[in-house]
């Protein structure tokens, strides 16, 4: 478990740079999870760390294996300055102790919800988990362990998560595309959805 977390570690820190500043959470009944912030200009990123320490299980599995199966780390990207999104370490230690907590697969197209505003203000409680690959790229791990995908998080707000739920995750990224949506806008509004 620490060999696979100084790794991905050391990929953070290779795709992002030094982050400046940490965090650790823990939860009754679950592993740590730390959550490192590197900024980039006026773009601020939060990086889970401890996710990916043992493989996600599909909640239909009879025996968790403790080696094989799908491995991940959360990012979210937003802009410095607009708003207190530091506030956003303990909900993203929450949705990175999901698949610990309730067994489930976290993958590129699913919805998770934290039930609060991600961070004061914030006009999102949920978030839409992205593509990986292109922020951070997947980081291989010896046989038979799976790669660690790095998965980046698009607040939603609750009109839009609504929406993805009936139309799909591709429908609404389609939507925030066509739309020119700013999605590290930290206090953006919900893209128009007529």
């Amino acid at each position: 478990m620490g060999e696979v977390l100084a790794l991905v570690e050391a990929r953070l820190r290779t795709a992002l740079g030094e982050p400046d500043a940490r965090a650790a959470v823990t939860f009754l009944g679950t592993d740590r999870i730390e959550v490192l912030r590197f900024v980039d200009g006026d773009v601020v990123r939060y990086a889970t760390l401890g996710m990916s320490a043992h493989p996600m299980t599909d909640p239909t599995s009879a025996l968790a294996d403790p080696v094989k199966g799908p491995r991940a780390e959360l990012v979210l990207s937003v802009r410095g300055g607009l708003a207190d999104t530091d506030k956003v370490l303990r909900p993203l230690a929450v949705l990175a102790s999901t698949p610990q907590v309730e067994g489930v697969v976290v993958a590129a197209g699913a919805s998770l919800d934290v039930g609060e505003p991600l961070w004061p203000g914030a006009p999102f409680s949920s978030v839409l988990v992205a593509e990986p690959g292109g922020l951070v790229e997947d980081l291989e791990l010896d046989e038979p362990m799976d790669p660690v995908r790095f998965l980046p998080l698009l607040p939603m707000t609750s009109n839009e998560a609504a929406w993805k739920r009936v139309h799909g995750a591709d429908a609404l990224q389609e939507r925030w595309l066509t739309n020119g949506t700013d999605l590290r806008d930290p206090l953006r509004r919900s893209v128009s959805l007529d």
